[in-house]
């Protein structure tokens, strides 16, 4: 039976499509900056075209040798300093092994948490789509205010106040609330044998 529950938790879980609908809304979001950036382009390709027309082709050429000299320089001090001990080798293997392991599990673990934060998006931008983000701050409005039913004496006595005030003033006097009586019933308490 703990298959067939994975197979149904797998399958009920909206998360994935919570991704998807956060990565195609991620998307949406950068489309709407290509027509910027084609406008960026086209004002900074000519210059950048005029200037490799312009460029000297001995200086490139000079430019790339000096490089490639350096690279080659590089490379020899790397090859001409590896160490041939077996075991400092294996050492270093080991801690390199050890090093890439590690890196595995920061990465998954930031996958992880990519994964959840675009989903959330794509949750919240699902709600935002059906209207239910409107329907949430209706929820949260209806329980901060107290329904008028409920009330506590407190609220009943700064209500006779202000019907004072309102007195005061010259206005109508607001409905006054009538207290509710208890319907509780009272346990009479038994003779004990």
């Amino acid at each position: 039976m703990a298959i067939t529950d994975d197979l149904r938790k797998t399958f009920t879980d909206p998360t994935p499509f919570y991704f998807v609908a956060g990565t195609a809304d991620n998307a949406v979001q950068q489309a709407k900056k290509v027509p910027a950036l084609i406008d960026q382009l086209r004002t900074e390709v000519p210059s950048r075209i005029e200037s490799v027309r312009n460029t000297d082709p001995k200086v490139v050429q000079d430019k790339v040798v000096s490089q490639a000299k350096e690279a080659q320089a590089k490379v020899t001090e790397v090859l001409g300093g590896f160490d041939t001990d077996l075991k400092k080798l294996g050492e270093s293997a080991q801690d390199i092994a050890l090093r890439g392991v590690g890196y595995a599990a920061e990465a998954a673990v930031k996958v992880r948490e990519t994964y959840e934060r675009v989903a959330e998006h794509g949750e919240q931008t699902v709600k935002m789509w059906r209207g239910e983000a409107a329907e949430e701050i209706n929820e949260i409005a209806v329980a901060v205010e107290p329904d008028p039913e409920t009330r506590t004496a407190a609220d009943t006595e700064t209500g006779t106040a202000t019907e004072a005030k309102s007195a005061d003033s010259g206005a109508a006097p607001a409905k006054k609330a009538t207290p509710r009586k208890s319907t509780a019933k009272k346990a009479t308490p038994t003779a004990e044998k």
